[in-house]
């Protein structure tokens, strides 16, 4: 496939770790994909598109798809993530780790062992790892970097319709069906070669947002629950007990985060839902405009300018942050 300029000036700064990412992929007989842990559309799709790639253009490498499962998006849109014996670990192997940021948040702490680590991301750098890294910050989503890395290297590599079809995934769910700030001219150059390549679109929009009624009682609460602030902050809280009485896991309480992102006079809103295993409540942090991502990072999280996640260790912290996330849109 011939690549467009802007693709060609996009991976230009990238293209020697590129070229080191083929030749350690061709250098080692394992290979294990990580991501981040909590997973959204970008890390899964990322994952087993890449995954799905490997195994498709080196059938005789041993390749593992490492980390939690989704409560929501396994099964439906993805495959399980592989179950590996620790024995797998003893024998040197490539770690390719994907979308995130820094080492507390990989999904699978066995990375350690790995005799080389790549890895690939568009999230504003934490922390640095890896023997490459190949951060992208201008991509919408790690895999709209993964997807024309693959189409740029030079051989007879396949980009399957199964892996396009993973990344395509990704990239509609971490640019919003193409709505956020972050799409670009390339995000939709790259859109364009995977639906070359011979995706079903109608199918993969399907299975990423088909709702069930019990989603309806959800939103029903939220819609009945929301609190907003005089400067356009709104805000949602799913203690455990609701959780239980509404039958979802932690991990679900974010999925509707985004039922303000259309209403008017709201700038910045955001889910917060308690996790009883981790004794914490989780934030899911979206603005309209203003970049959150700074005041995410001072309450345990991080992310885009847009989208962040972060987390209060006592319930007693709300007012607090709600406060500061305010004074942000104070005029």
């Amino acid at each position: 496939m011939k690549l467009d300029k802007k693709i060609i000036e996009y991976l230009a700064p990238f293209k020697k770790d590129i070229s080191r990412f083929l030749k350690a992929v061709k250098n080692y007989d394992r290979i294990a994909v990580f991501r981040h842990a909590t997973p959204d559309y970008d890390a899964l799709g990322s994952q087993f598109g890449l995954a799905t790639w490997l195994k498709d253009n080196f059938p005789n490498k041993d390749v593992c798809v490492l980390g939690d499962n989704h409560v929501t998006y396994t099964n439906r849109v993805y495959p399980k993530t592989d179950k590996i014996d620790e024995d797998w670990f003893k024998t040197p192997f490539l770690a390719i780790i994907l979308d995130v940021a820094n080492l507390a948040r990989i999904s699978d702490p066995r990375y350690k062992n790995a005799e080389f680590i790549i890895k690939i991301d568009h999230h504003p750098e934490i922390e640095k790892f890896g023997d490459i890294s190949i951060v992208n910050v201008k991509a919408c989503a790690t895999a709209e970097m993964i997807t024309n890395m693959l189409l740029s290297l030079k051989g007879h590599y396949v980009l399957s319709k199964k892996a396009a079809s993973y990344l395509y995934s990704a990239i509609a769910g971490d640019s919003g069906r193409f709505q956020y700030s972050s799409t670009s001219q390339v995000t939709f150059i790259t859109a364009a070669y995977l639906l070359e390549i011979g995706i079903d679109i109608t199918e993969i929009y399907q299975t990423m947002y088909l709702r069930q009624i019990d989603d309806l009682k959800i939103m029903g609460y939220i819609i009945d629950n929301f609190k907003t602030t005089k400067n356009g902050v709104a805000y949602y809280l799913l203690p455990d007990k609701v959780l239980k009485e509404l039958n979802i896991t932690t991990e679900r309480g974010k999925e509707n985060v985004n039922l303000f992102s259309n209403i008017e006079g709201i700038e910045a809103w955001c889910s917060i839902t308690e996790d009883i295993k981790d004794n914490c409540w989780r934030i899911s942090l979206r603005s309209k405009e203003k970049p959150i991502n700074e005041l995410a990072a001072r309450w345990g999280g991080g992310g885009h300018a847009l989208a962040s996640g972060a987390r209060l260790n006592n319930i007693s912290e709300l007012d607090k942050f709600i406060g500061e996330l305010e004074a942000l849109f104070t005029e």
